[in-house]
């Protein structure tokens, strides 16, 4: 039977949480016009005042905000409400340019644990579960995020934070761990390294993941699935809205359902800026209805996605997000193709590779070259060179079938891609460099 944190919100008429989202946007719209001087200006460059905002209908009417808007406000220029309101700040794990700094009231950090509780209980978690949180905790939104909410659902919390994957293991197994939350690449390599202590997935209290932070595709589930025992599951988020919890899955395991009485969605054109109908393919956009310190009003994510509000099995009746399919920003554009890298992981993990791999792309007279290097399983690497390079051509063609392009493929020994302990770093682009 199916679980919720909170079912008289979690399953809300479509009526009433369209009332909630009304009533807040209007409320949030003045709260920004009276407190963040840049975005009112904003607002007035585009000729609308908050009178002109009476529900959702009009959310169009509103300027949209970047990660642009984000660096030249740094840091405080965003900010709602005093310094003295706001009890913490979180940090995006940028590697470019200024951090993002998001401020936080202690009501903000409540409604964000209430959201990660969400996702907890629609994963299957009680207060009778271990949650072992390996996601990095300090100004990385993760660890804390998952920590809030496997307090409010009341289980035993172990915040193990990321790394150290023997002591992880250890913990799993000897405090009766039953979920996990991590990002994928660590689960997998989680899962990698008890397969080579020898451990079986039913030696292993595990029953659930929650999963997140980064792009993984339904290929890299099953293998999850499959080595930890487990069901795993979606969760989405930015540091920029709270951090995750933003969206969940639950039973189904078809999207992730965006938690709508604090955020608004909207699918956009990446181009034109032009909000497009329900069930198209576009940029996600998000207005937060119910922060307070740091309140974005129709930011956008650059993940590409698609909303649907068909009904789930599961009776939450929020609007549901696909797993993203690329970024508008960080997509490769190689030789005039839009590639994704999320496509190159489907093409390998269907082939029997193990999810490392790493995307390199460069420019070499004047052209894109794009080169893929590929882990082998330690079956295959025992293999003959003949072999090895049957395989690799086996690739190069599926690469091609996939993208419309031609990748070199490389295939590297086992354990020869560095692994990481938070986000993967999948792809080295040195045409920026």
């Amino acid at each position: 039977m199916e679980r919720y944190y909170q079912p008289e919100i979690e399953t809300a008429s479509r009526e009433q949480i369209k009332a909630w989202q009304d009533e807040r946007l209007v409320k949030q719209v003045r709260h920004v016009w009276d407190h963040v001087p840049y975005y009112r200006k904003k607002m007035e460059e585009k000729g609308v005042a908050p009178e002109d905002i009476r529900s959702t209908e009009d959310l169009y009417k509103l300027p949209f905000l970047s990660k642009e808007d984000l660096r030249i406000c740094y840091p405080y220029g965003l900010l709602a409400v005093p310094l003295r309101d706001c009890v913490r700040i979180q940090s995006t794990s940028g590697t470019t340019g200024k951090r993002v700094v998001a401020f936080y009231t202690q009501e903000d950090i409540d409604l964000w644990d209430e959201c990660c509780a969400r996702a907890i209980v629609a994963a299957g978690g009680t207060n009778e579960d271990v949650c072992q949180v390996s996601y990095g905790y300090g100004l990385f939104t993760g660890g804390p995020g998952l920590n809030g909410g496997s307090h409010k659902v009341g289980c035993l919390t172990i915040p193990t934070s990321s790394g150290n994957t023997e002591r992880q293991i250890m913990f799993i197994r000897d405090l009766n761990a039953t979920i996990l939350c991590c990002t994928p690449s660590y689960a997998a390599y989680i899962g990698e390294t008890m397969k080579e202590m020898g451990l079986t997935p039913d030696e292993i209290p595990l029953k659930a993941g929650i999963f997140g932070a980064e792009a993984w595709s339904e290929e890299m589930r099953q293998e999850i699935q499959n080595t930890l025992g487990i069901k795993a599951y979606d969760i989405y988020g930015l540091t920029e809205l709270s951090g995750p919890g933003v969206s969940f899955e639950c039973s189904e395991q078809t999207g992730m359902h965006i938690n709508e009485d604090h955020f608004i969605a909207e699918i956009i054109d990446p181009v034109t800026g032009e909000v497009l109908p329900e069930g198209s393919q576009g940029e996600l956009v998000f207005t937060s209805i119910t922060k307070k310190a740091f309140p974005l009003l129709r930011y956008r994510t650059r993940d590409i996605c698609t909303l649907t509000r068909k009904p789930c099995s599961c009776g939450r009746t929020h609007v549901k997000m696909t797993k993203p399919q690329g970024r508008s920003d960080d997509m490769l554009i190689i030789r005039g193709v839009n590639v994704f890298p999320s496509q190159i992981e489907t093409v390998l993990l269907n082939h029997g590779y193990p999810a490392n791999y790493q995307i390199l792309v460069d420019r070499v007279n004047h052209t894109d070259t794009l080169d893929v290097h590929v882990e082998m399983t330690p079956e295959m690497f025992s293999d003959n060179v003949g072999e090895i390079s049957r395989r690799q051509k086996e690739l190069v063609d599926g690469l091609r079938s996939m993208l419309g392009l031609t990748a070199k493929v490389t295939l590297v020994a086992p354990k020869s891609i560095v692994r990481s302990e938070g986000k993967a770093v999948r792809v080295i682009d040195k045409r920026k460099i």
